[in-house]
């Protein structure tokens, strides 16, 4: 109702069943009415003179209803309360929605090969990414050991003594591998062509040797895997693979992996103490099958020739030499035209004929021992060395290097290793030269007196006499059993390592092994760049704040 004006009369009449009221108990009337106006404002304009409408009459019966109005503390609660709300929202986004998938660096594996060759053992360890790629592990090495003594297939009298022997570089790789990935490393032996032999001259002293190398190598913490005798062909291919993984023909990466032209695939040429081979990609199809290798590397086949040849390895040769020279003598002085002249020495048969390698007949008395004299003649070292060649099998044959054996003509470049290395590099022969300066200089060597070349190379008594020999007969079989000419002989390279890696076939045959390790699939993970990272913990940090901002103002500020 509207009040007149003039003076407000001590009682008031607010609206009806309400009653009268003194001034003093208007405040609650107001309250309870839900008034928006503060009372001493009324009360103001009252005393002015001035009237005011009051609120609009409530329903009668009706109850107070509360005020609608918030508090300082609400409202900057409630702020705080929103703009942690939005900061977090806006966090969660850039988390959820600007994120992309990375992949977490893979763990190192390692691998562990012994190569228990005909007259000595090493060790190789070799480590790679969990992640591989296309199906092979980027493998590298991380040790190579030379085991002490002989090779294990020297062991026949004692066959415990060549697991004892390996024992010494085992703990040397256990050393270097971390402990907690001990049980999950494999561990290969692998034997070549000295246990070939042995196998074929005595299986059960192969077979004692193989027994007492598998008890000692179980008993390593490492993944032993077993020992196995290896053939001479796969020899042949897993030495290709490791040269030309080493000098990184086998993949080329430029945002993938591509499989490089087969023109430039480099060529191995392998020899051991009891075999050599020769493994290349031919320019035309491989006609026998029994030479080719078919080889899945980095998701790509490969077609190569192979051949392992037994009994051509450095050591059987020069045995094989020298029992043909005691063979066509008759004196029980044997002069010998691949020893430098004034070289006189004393040899024992027995341990000459025992090789399966030596066909000769030997003699009655092989207890006797032989008397041999140098007489540094190259050219008739020549001719008793292409003895031990049958170069008649192959005439009128097209694609044949010697005894019969089928071999398209060589292709590309090539690296000779092992004792190609070893012969070339005493001779100082590695530096490619020309094959004319190369020839003249093994012949020079061979020229000289034997007194010459002991006080030139003090040190080297155990091989400084069979140089000679070995470098003319490197010359013969690359010459004259391969087929390399004056043209293609630029074509070879005499290495011991490339890539700070040890060639042969032990690295072809880790990353041979790893295409049968599981490859492990590398960890995802949810990533974002580094602008949107910044400001991802920028409103967390504003999250945070609000958040303990809003816990303040509750805690703290008093009650209104």
């Amino acid at each position: 109702m509207w009040h007149s004006r003039g003076a407000l009369p001590n009682p008031v009449r607010l609206w009806p069943g309400l009653g009268t009221c003194p001034l003093t108990q208007l405040r609650w009337a107001v309250r309870a009415s839900g008034r928006t106006e503060w009372p001493s404002r009324a009360a103001a304009s009252a005393a002015s003179g001035v009237w005011v409408p009051t609120a609009a009459h409530p329903p009668a019966g009706a109850s107070p209803a509360p005020t609608m109005g918030l508090t300082w503390k609400e409202r900057v609660l409630t702020a705080l309360l929103g703009a942690a709300a939005a900061s977090g929202l806006t966090t969660l986004i850039l988390i959820l929605v600007e994120a992309t998938n990375v992949l977490l660096p893979a763990d190192t594996k390692f691998g562990i090969v012994f190569d228990a060759g005909s007259s000595h053992t090493s060790l190789f360890v070799y480590q790679w990414p969990a992640d591989k790629e296309n199906n092979t592990g980027v493998v590298s090495q991380v040790l190579a050991c030379q085991v002490e003594g002989p090779g294990i297939s020297s062991y026949t009298s004692d066959p415990a003594q060549a697991g004892e022997s390996l024992q010494g570089c085992l703990e040397e790789a256990l050393a270097l591998i971390p402990e907690a990935q001990h049980q999950e490393t494999p561990m290969f032996l692998g034997a070549t062509a000295g246990m070939r032999l042995l196998s074929q001259k005595n299986s059960s002293q192969a077979r004692d040797i193989f027994v007492a190398v598998t008890r000692v190598l179980s008993q390593s913490p490492v993944d032993f895997r077993g020992a196995e005798l290896l053939a001479g062909q796969d020899e042949g291919a897993l030495g290709w693979i490791t040269i030309n993984y080493v000098l990184g023909m086998l993949y080329s990466f430029s945002g993938e992996w591509i499989r490089p032209p087969e023109g430039t695939l480099v060529g191995a040429l392998d020899m051991g103490g009891a075999s050599t081979q020769l493994t290349f990609v031919p320019g035309g199809p491989i006609l026998h099958k029994n030479t080719q290798a078919t080889l899945r590397l980095y998701g790509y086949d490969h077609s190569i020739y192979t051949h392992s040849y037994l009994c051509f390895g450095r050591d059987q040769m020069l045995n094989r030499l020298l029992a043909g020279l005691v063979q066509s003598s008759l004196a029980p002085l044997v002069r010998h035209p691949c020893y430098h002249s004034g070289y006189q020495g004393t040899l024992s048969l027995a341990s000459l004929y025992e090789s399966p390698c030596v066909h000769s007949t030997a003699p009655l008395d092989l207890t006797q021992n032989l008397s041999v004299e140098g007489t540094g003649n190259p050219g008739a070292c020549v001719s008793a060395i292409r003895d031990l060649f049958d170069f008649l099998s192959c005439e009128g044959q097209e694609d044949c290097a010697f005894n019969g054996i089928y071999q398209p003509p060589v292709r590309g470049q090539f690296y000779a290793f092992s004792n190609f290395h070893y012969t070339f590099h005493f001779l100082n022969l590695t530096s490619r030269q020309p094959l004319a300066t190369v020839n003249a200089s093994v012949w020079e060597f061979c020229q000289r007196p034997w007194k010459l070349v002991e006080a030139s190379s003090p040190g080297q008594d155990r091989w400084l006499r069979d140089y000679c020999a070995s470098g003319l007969y490197i010359l013969t079989l690359l010459l004259e059993g391969y087929g390399f000419s004056e043209d293609t002989w630029p074509s070879i390279e005499f290495r011991k390592q490339a890539g700070g890696t040890d060639i042969g076939w032990t690295l072809g045959y880790m990353l041979n092994l790893t295409n049968m390790v599981p490859a492990e699939a590398p960890a995802q993970w949810r990533a974002e760049s580094y602008n949107v990272w910044v400001a991802g913990v920028v409103f967390m940090v504003l999250t945070l704040v609000a958040v303990l901002g809003a816990a303040a103002v509750q805690l703290l500020w008093p009650q209104d």
